[in-house]
């Protein structure tokens, strides 16, 4: 499985930021468990959309991209106002483990 997170917008939106990217293959097998049961916890959450940005007009927005084995991608958008725990989780490690880094 590979997974990748694109950040956009926030008080700069104009500043592009790089994507970054795991590739569970390259990880050890506690940190691709670690990843296959945050993939499947932010999948059980449903999504929660806004019709406009309200007072949180700076918010960041993030898109998870997630290629697994078979099928099309999962791709999950979200933004500060409307993230749950489980992307939050998800992001943070992604973060922490992207090639790269």
């Amino acid at each position: 499985m590979k997974v990748r997170l694109a950040k956009h917008g926030g008080l700069a939106p104009g500043i592009r930021q790089p994507p970054l990217s795991v590739e569970s293959s390259a990880l050890s097998d506690e940190a691709a468990a670690e990843l296959a049961r945050l993939v499947a916890a932010v999948k059980t959450v449903p999504a929660v959309s806004a019709e406009s940005p309200g007072r949180a007009r700076d918010a960041m927005s993030y898109t998870i991209t997630l290629e697994e084995n078979v099928g099309e991608p999962t791709v999950l958008r979200v933004s500060d106002v409307t993230m749950s725990a489980s992307f939050a989780a998800l992001l943070e490690w992604i973060e922490r483990h992207a090639a790269g880094k």
